[in-house]
C-alpha cells in the first residue's frame, strides 16, 4: 500500500487540487483521508470536511466523508483520544481505506496539530507513509520555504519524497534562476506547476451560496464565470468611461435603487448583478434581467460590505467546476513527475 501524505507550507497552497489532478491522471481507484479537518461542513446533524466531500464526489467514492476525518479542534481531539488512541485511529482509517494508493491530506501549516500528534510529520510516521510538501508563492517565498524545509524541518524517521512548487508565475525563469540551487541543497523537486488565473475565478453559484443571496432572476444561468468585478457607485457617464465596463464576464455590484446602473449592466450582458441593501429593483427592471437570463442576486449588505465579502471568498473548487478539474489534470500531467511520486 502506497500512503502519500500531502502537506504544505501555508494555507491555500493547492494540496487538494494536486490530489484531484493526480487522481485524474492516474485514472485508477485510490483512497483519501484528511485526519485533521479544517473546512468544516455541517449538514443534517453531521460534520465533515469540505475537501473530503469534494474528493469523494468528484471520484465517486463510496462511504461517508465524516469517516475520512478524526476531528477539527485540538480540545475535542485531546478529550476524545489519548496519544495512542489517535495513532490507532489513524492506522485503522488507513486500513479501512482498502486501496493500493491512499492520499492523506495535511492541515495548512507545518506545525499545526503538533501538540496532539496530527501534524504532517507525525501523521507520516504514524502510518508509515511517504511525505510530499507543496510550496506556493512568489519566487522569493518559494526559495525561502525550500531553504526552511531543508534546514529546519526535522525529517528524521520520515520517508520524504520531495517538493512540488505550485502557482509559479514564471516557470522558465524559476527553473533558470532557482532550480539548480534548490537541487544542490539536496531537495528533490518533483513538480513546478504554473500559476493559472482561470483557477481563481468564481462561479455565480458559488457567490450566491457564500453571500447567502436571494436569487431574483437567472436561476438556470448560475454556472457563469466571474472574471471582473465592477462596483457601480459612480455616475452613469463615468461608468461608460471605465475600462471595466467594457470587460467581458463582469460582475456588477450596485444598490437596488440605481436603476440606471442596473439597466446599463443588463444591456452590456453582465455575468451577474449583486443588488445591495435589500432594495428590490422595480418590476420592469427585474423583467429585463429575466429576459436576458442574467442572474440577479440580492443581499442585505451595503455595497462596501458586499465588495469586502466577495473579495474575501476563497475560490474553492466544486464538483461542478468541470473545466477547472480538466485544467488541473492537464497541469499535473505536464508539470508533475507523478511516476516518481507514487512509486515505492
Amino acid at each position: 500500500m502506497d500512503k502519500l501524505v500531502i502537506a504544505s507550507m501555508g494555507r491555500g497552497a493547492g494540496k487538494t487540487s494536486l490530489i484531484i489532478g493526480m487522481g485524474r491522471v492516474l485514472g485508477k481507484p485510490f483512497g483519501y483521508l484528511k485526519p485533521f479537518g479544517d473546512r468544516m461542513v455541517y449538514r443534517e446533524k453531521k460534520v465533515w470536511d469540505y475537501d473530503a466531500d469534494l474528493v469523494m464526489n468528484i471520484f465517486g467514492m463510496k462511504g461517508n466523508p465524516e469517516e475520512m476525518t478524526i476531528g477539527f479542534e485540538h480540545a475535542k481531539l485531546t478529550y476524545m483520544y489519548d496519544e495512542e488512541g489517535r495513532k490507532r485511529k489513524l492506522r485503522d482509517m488507513v486500513s479501512q481505506a482498502g486501496k493500493d494508493l491512499i492520499f492523506v491530506e495535511g492541515r495548512e501549516y507545518l506545525r499545526y496539530g503538533l501538540s496532539i500528534g496530527l501534524d504532517f510529520i507525525s501523521v507520516t510516521k504514524h502510518i508509515d507513509g511517504k511525505l510530499l510538501i507543496v510550496i506556493d508563492g512568489n519566487e522569493d517565498i518559494l526559495m525561502d520555504d525550500a531553504v526552511f524545509v531543508k534546514n529546519y524541518v526535522d525529517m528524521t524517521g520520515v520517508s520524504f519524497k520531495g517538493v512540488v512548487f505550485n502557482k509559479v508565475q514564471n516557470v522558465d525563469d524559476f527553473k533558470a534562476v532557482y532550480l539548480k540551487k534548490i537541487e544542490a541543497m539536496g531537495l528533490r523537486v518533483l513538480g513546478i506547476v504554473p500559476y493559472e488565473k482561470e483557477l481563481t475565478y468564481l462561479t455565480v453559484n458559488t457567490l450566491a451560496k457564500r453571500l447567502f443571496a436571494k436569487i431574483i432572476t437567472g436561476e438556470n444561468n448560475l454556472n457563469r464565470i466571474v472574471k471582473n468585478i465592477l462596483v457601480g457607485a459612480m455616475s452613469i457617464n463615468a461608468l461608460f468611461q471605465t475600462h471595466l465596463f467594457q470587460k467581458e464576464d463582469k460582475l456588477v455590484i450596485t444598490s437596488g435603487d440605481r436603476a440606471d446602473m442596473i439597466l446599463a449592466a443588463i444591456e452590456s450582458n453582465a455575468v451577474c448583478l449583486v443588488i445591495t441593501n435589500n432594495i428590490l429593483p422595480s418590476s420592469n427592471i427585474i423583467a429585463k434581467a429575466y429576459e436576458h437570463n442574467i442572474p440577479m442576486l440580492m443581499v442585505p449588505h451595503d455595497t462596501y460590505q458586499a465588495v469586502t465579502k466577495i473579495n474575501g471568498i476563497e475560490p474553492l473548487l466544486t464538483k461542478e467546476d468541470t473545466a477547472k478539474i480538466d485544467l488541473l489534470e492537464g497541469l499535473i500531467r505536464t508539470h508533475v513527475n507523478l511516476r516518481e511520486i507514487v512509486s515505492a
